[in-house]
């Protein structure tokens, strides 16, 4: 993308002054004092405010285990980081401020990484929680060849679709 266009999808779904509804995730370095943490929140919120967004809601940075090492360039060299703060916040924009916003969350020395996406309708009306979901107890996968086998029916299973067949044909699940 270069620097003085906006993408395609930006440019035909939103028009001039328009207010498209955007998330802000981010990883915060855990080199940073837990203390800190919300002072670094807070300057993308003001990032955010100063280019015409408006935050709609949020979630809180907490440190958790990443599933990868991610390098960053810093005081010289390439450090890795195992570990960082995640959160999110969401807002409302003008889509022509969404660059601006991006560049300048990405001049934010204590930002190990960040991604700004739109927001779809279902998006903003439901937003997911991170760190709740991990609270959950973890899901069981269930293995659709024995359910099926358990009720008695033959199943064929070919491109995750599972297709039963009984005495009047065949059915698609």
């Amino acid at each position: 993308m270069s620097e003085t266009t906006m993408p395609a999808v930006e440019v035909s779904q939103a028009h001039e002054g328009e207010l498209v509804s955007y998330e802000l995730a981010f990883h915060v370095l855990p080199t940073v004092a837990e203390g800190e943490v919300g002072s670094i929140v807070a300057q993308l919120k003001s990032i955010i405010t100063s280019h015409e967004g408006v935050v709609t809601t949020e979630e809180a940075p907490e440190r958790f285990e990443l599933a990868y090492d991610i390098v960053k360039y810093l005081e010289g060299r390439n450090r890795k980081f195992s570990s960082a703060y995640f959160g999110w916040v969401r807002f409302t924009a003008p889509a022509a401020s969404v660059e601006p916003i991006n560049q300048a969350v990405g001049g934010v020395k204590d930002i190990l990484r960040h991604l700004i996406v739109k927001l779809s309708k279902a998006e903003e009306a439901h937003p997911f929680y991170f760190h709740e979901a991990l609270d959950l107890p973890p899901v069981q996968a269930v293995d659709l060849d024995e359910v099926v086998a358990e009720e008695g029916e033959e199943v064929e299973v070919t491109d995750d679709v599972a297709v039963t067949e009984d005495e009047s044909g065949v059915e698609a699940k």
